[in-house]
């Protein structure tokens, strides 16, 4: 199970169910236990998807998420 959170800069971040710490690209060390998770999924892979969402959704488009080209 991975835990879907977000850092104090605003960051969407994933860690595994368990963990206690998280590091984040801004340099900020996450205790995971003290963050609101924003949803729990079973695969990293999932998780990885709802990071980019929440980051798409916060940021705007800037290529988090790929669009199938038909």
């Amino acid at each position: 199970m991975y835990l879907v959170f977000r850092c104090d800069c605003g960051r969407a971040l994933y860690a595994r169910e368990g963990v206690k710490t998280r590091k984040c690209v801004c340099g900020k060390t996450v205790k995971v236990k003290s963050r609101r998770i924003l949803g729990k999924v079973e695969s990293f892979q999932d998780a990885a998807y709802m990071v980019r969402k929440l980051q798409e959704e916060k940021y705007g488009p800037g290529g988090f998420l790929k669009k199938k080209i038909e």
